[in-house]
């Protein structure tokens, strides 16, 4: 007798529908994104679905929002934005996505297929202008197609080498209706076949320089957090032994507060983790890529060390240094094999002890401090308007009370919400003075707990990127640390935390002027300070903060500082803004100078590290 199958079940539905649950079928919950025109069918659809949509002030904090959700739980974040200026303003925040190996999708309105290419209303070629900064991109021509590019989009994003994938829907295409087998819809990508498996001879001789190393060094990057390896990680540095030094995207892969810990390397790394890779025989690098301000001069970086480099990208392995020992594959499983490797031959590995007292003595040499005058007359009169602008003198009349005794300094207060969360807070930054403060001086024990802009180096990152790490730990401690020329970027986002209720709180490093850039000015430049200072037409951010519905708290003296941080901990139904009057001379150091070696490296103020 012969069995007739059942038929497949297909259900009718028009493209938009069929976009949104597709999202739901690869995991989604929340979206963030900001309606317009030609995407009012989709957002029709969202009407009737489970989705949580997130409506921000501006598409670019979408873009951030959704990258913070995704680096804060290593899942995909999704951002939407209509087409023209909507799908532009979301760029910034695509291109911060893949200079940092993001999971993310973005989807974009775009105008009739039949106006493509006729300079329609709100018209923009989105996927021409975002092809560079995608890992790939779809503009859908049959709504047919539909379900396999959200299932394609998903499975690019977060495989291999993460990073973002945009989707253009045209607005016919979203309207059209089309027949969805969910269970037949293929994937099949035949020039993308990440490799994940590293190759076992070269595993083998990893082994070898291993043992042979006297002064090896574990320099790891973002992707042992992508791949989930920072268990395997800290296994292989406990059992051999080795120093661990990590990036700015690394933050989180290795305990901050292991022993085996050196700090990040590189312009403002510690001097201790310089001077570890500078001396160091061997350098095994595992899911980082040997960026120019780690590396500095690439023909004096290491000069002495063998080299290793392990990566899921092989466009990485001997893209700026040269290679002894190329690995490619993902982290978690060159890990979990080298790991293999060694549990038989542990016995045999070197003794590193006179590498520990060396780094030790390097460690008490030179550790991370800040300046100490803390006792800085104001030279300001007492007028109700200052316009004082000219650096390095700020005015303190009207934005510190006249107060300039107990100045506060960036780093000690960052040290001191360190302190009071105990480093269990996820911390998001914007990026400049206080950002390499945050990296120096916030000490994270757990993966995806440090989200920063590191390979863009993207400011008005900090607020949107914390709030979707709120979202995505809805428990969690979030702290945003930013400055006065970075929170304003995007500070229109406050509106987003108050309407939802997030505890974040925002340290502001309020220093009156555009921190990292005056400081290259004053050393590299005479001192000629150009279009630097801030302090004339910056709000009252306290006010501010009090007019979206949070809290805004103002400290302009040392002693204040941890109680003002305890007293923003309690508040846990709207976000906190912390206005912290900060010292506006502060430098960060240690510092290498763009293109120099660790010979050049400043400790404080002109010194040399050795």
């Amino acid at each position: 007798m012969t069995t007739i199958a059942p038929a497949r079940a297909s259900v009718r539905m028009t493209g938009a529908q069929a976009l949104l649950e597709g999202l739901q079928r690869e995991g989604v919950d929340i979206v963030f994104g900001y309606p317009g025109g030609v995407l009012l069918p989709l957002y029709d659809a969202l009407y009737d679905t489970s989705l949580r949509h997130i409506l921000v002030r501006h598409e670019q904090g979408a873009a951030h929002a959704a990258d913070g959700y995704a680096r804060s739980t290593g899942k995909v974040g999704v951002c939407i934005g209509t087409s023209g200026p909507g799908a532009t303003n979301l760029v910034t925040g695509i291109a911060t996505a893949y200079m940092d190996s993001i999971p993310m999708v973005a989807i974009t309105g775009q105008v009739n297929t039949h106006a493509i290419g006729k300079d329609a209303f709100q018209e923009a070629d989105i996927t021409g202008i975002t092809l560079p900064i995608t890992k790939h991109n779809y503009l859908v021509k049959d709504p047919a197609d539909i379900p396999r590019v959200v299932k394609e989009a998903f499975y690019i994003a977060s495989t291999g080498r993460p990073g973002p994938v945009l989707i253009d829907l045209p607005r016919d295409m979203a309207v059209g209706t089309i027949d969805v087998d969910w269970d037949a819809v293929p994937v099949h990508l035949r020039g993308y076949r990440p490799t994940v498996k590293g190759n076992t001879k070269m595993i083998r001789r990893m082994v070898e320089e291993l043992l042979a190393a006297k002064q090896p060094v574990l320099f790891v990057g973002g992707g042992i957090i992508r791949a989930n390896a920072a268990q395997q990680l800290t296994l292989l540095a406990t059992l051999l032994k080795i120093p661990v030094t990590a990036t700015l995207m690394g933050k989180g892969a290795f305990s901050e507060i292991d022993p085996l810990y050196l700090g990040v390397p590189g312009m403002h790394g510690t001097a201790y983790a310089n001077l570890a890779l500078d001396r160091s025989d061997l350098i095994i690098c595992i899911g980082a890529r040997f960026d120019d301000r780690v590396t500095g001069d690439v023909s004096r970086f290491a000069p002495h060390a063998r080299i290793i480099h392990a990566d899921v990208d092989p466009a990485e392995i001997g893209k700026v240094m040269r290679v002894d020992v190329p690995v490619v594959g993902d982290a978690l499983h060159v890990l979990e094999e080298l790991l293999g490797e060694i549990a038989p031959l542990q016995a045999e590995f070197p003794d590193l002890s006179a590498w520990h007292a060396q780094i030790a003595e390097w460690k008490a040499r030179f550790p991370l401090t800040w300046s100490s005058d803390t006792d800085i007359p104001c030279t300001s009169d007492t007028s109700d308007h200052c316009d004082r602008t000219t650096l390095p003198t700020r005015c303190g009349s009207t934005r510190c009370g006249g107060r300039r005794g107990g100045v506060i300094k960036p780093p000690a207060v960052i040290r001191e919400i360190w302190e009071a969360t105990h480093g269990d807070a996820i911390v998001a930054t914007d990026v400049g003075q206080h950002q390499m403060w945050a990296m120096q001086h916030y000490l994270v024990k757990d993966p995806h707990h440090f989200i920063s802009s590191a390979g863009l180096g993207t400011m008005g990152f900090g607020l949107p990127a914390a709030i979707g790490a709120q979202f995505g730990n809805p428990d969690a401690e979030v702290w945003c640390i930013s400055g006065d020329g970075s929170l304003q970027m995007n500070i229109q986002e406050m509106a987003t935390a108050v309407i939802h209720h997030l505890p974040i709180r925002i340290a502001l490093m309020n220093n009156g002027t555009l921190g990292m850039v005056r400081q290259w000015q004053k050393m590299f430049f005479n001192q000629r300070y150009s279009q630097v200072g801030l302090n004339v037409g910056t709000p009252d951010f306290v006010k501010l903060a009090e007019a979206y519905g949070a809290v805004g708290i103002r400290v302009t003296d040392a002693s204040e500082v941890r109680a003002a941080i305890d007293r923003a901990r309690t508040i846990t139904d709207r976000p906190v803004l912390l206005d912290f009057i900060c010292e506006m001379e502060e430098d960060v150091y240690p510092m290498i100078p763009a293109g120099k070696s660790v010979a050049e490296m400043m400790v404080g103020g002109d010194q040399h590290g050795y």
